[in-house]
């Protein structure tokens, strides 16, 4: 399926984004690099298990071990000591990116409840973009009776754009739902 997503951009979206923006060369192009899958976890300093569920969820929705983040320095008001495991977080490239896209897009982002669309201002100013998602229920491959607690997540999105126009160019062509402002 990630396949057919990867073909499609490259033989119908690349010729379209390139006579959108007249771009001479292919390379000119942008491109989605990487999309990163993070959550942090607060209560891991107390709740191990919610650390273990949180590994298995990730890995089972993106397809890939997540790795486990730690606190850089002590904080007291958090009760955080450094060394301390405080969320975790996934680098998708390649073709697993292009398959975690496809799902993401075709059947996760439709499931959301009162779905109207994603904010089209999400962007940093250099193309890439952000979601955050509230439950984590809305991925067909998270079961309901199989979790402990609705936690949410966030998704960035990292391409080759120049410039805010350019990704949102390329994430529409790649028919990402966004609002209507």
């Amino acid at each position: 399926m990630s396949q057919t997503f990867k073909l499609n951009y490259q033989q119908v979206i690349v010729p379209k984004l390139q006579e959108q923006f007249g771009f001479k060369n292919v390379m000119e192009v942008p491109k989605v690099i990487k999309i990163t899958v993070n959550r942090g976890l607060g209560e891991a300093a107390t709740n191990a298990k919610a650390l273990e569920s949180s590994v298995a969820e990730i890995a089972k929705i993106t397809g890939q071990k997540p790795v486990i983040t730690r606190a850089k320095k002590a904080i007291a008001g958090f009760k955080i000591r450094q060394g301390m495991p405080v969320g975790v977080m996934v680098t998708l490239r390649g073709d697993r990116m292009y398959a975690f896209l496809d799902r993401f897009i075709n059947l996760s982002l439709p499931r959301i409840r009162d779905f109207r669309g994603i904010s089209p201002n999400s962007f940093d100013g250099r193309g890439n973009y952000s979601i955050g998602i509230r439950e984590q229920l809305i991925f067909p491959e998270i079961e309901y009776d199989q979790i402990d607690q609705i936690r949410g997540m966030d998704i960035s999105i990292i391409t080759t754009a120049n410039n805010d126009e350019e990704g949102r160019a390329l994430l529409k062509a790649m028919r990402m739902p966004f609002r209507d402002q």
